[in-house]
This record gives structure tokens, sequence and C-alpha cells, in this order.
């Protein structure tokens, strides 16, 4: 039988709220958090601390899942890549220009596409849209 852990997407409205969510749900026994970073996201997945222990199965239900896509859609993506050209020495500039272009020609991932292609790398975790 899988582990189920629910997220619960009615307290999430930003991103800092999206992590605190996560935090709430994966990481509720841990002395420290985990930071606004899809490599942390993806860290944590991998499992070995907080809720998921190595490869154990896992039921990933996802409430409001729908507004969640569309809340850390194009327009938030945008942003949040924008946000990233401000510290040029700490990000790939043109690797994050180029993530722009694609956004905006429709052939790029949204923020949430991200998220999703991050879970999906882990076999053992199962998403269940809500």
């Amino acid at each position: 039988m899988k582990k189920e852990i629910l997220i619960d997407g009615s307290k999430i409205v930003d991103k800092t709220s999206l992590y605190t969510e996560l935090n709430n749900k994966l990481m509720p026994n841990e002395n420290w958090k985990l930071g606004e970073s899809l490599d942390a996201l993806n860290d944590l997945l991998y499992g070995g601390f907080g809720e998921i222990n190595g490869n154990e199965p896992i039921r990933l239900i996802w409430k409001d899942f729908l507004r969640m896509k569309e809340l850390f859609g194009h327009d938030f993506t945008l942003n949040f890549y924008h946000e990233k050209l401000k510290y040029p020495n700490s990000y790939n500039k043109n690797l994050i220009k180029n993530s722009i272009k694609e956004l905006n020609a429709g052939t790029g991932k949204t923020y949430f596409e991200i998220i999703l292609e991050i879970i999906a790398d882990h076999p053992n975790i199962e998403l269940v849209e809500e």
C-alpha cells in the first residue's frame, strides 16, 4: 500500500505559500525547511529525509490542481525568469533568455509544468490530480 500525502492547493496563492505547503506536508518533522527552489524539490522527492523514505511508493494527492496549473502558468513563469535576470552573476542569463523566448513562443514549460516533470522523474511517486 502506498503512503498518501495530500497537497492542499486551496492554501497556495503564490510561490512562498506553495513551498510552505510542501514543507508542511513533506517535511513536518524536520528542523529545517525546503527552500523555494525546484532543485530542492527534486532533491526532496528522492527521499531519505522528510516524509519520503528512499524509493518507497508514494501517492501524492494534489487538491485544487487545475487552479495551480493556472496560478503557476505563463505569467508567473515569465515573472520568475525576469526576477532571475536581475542576478546575472547567480544565473545563466543566456539560458534564462532562451527559456523566456520558448515560453513566449508556446514551446517552453511553465513553472507548474516543470514541477510536474520533476514529480514524473520519480517513478515511485504517483500523482493524483484532484
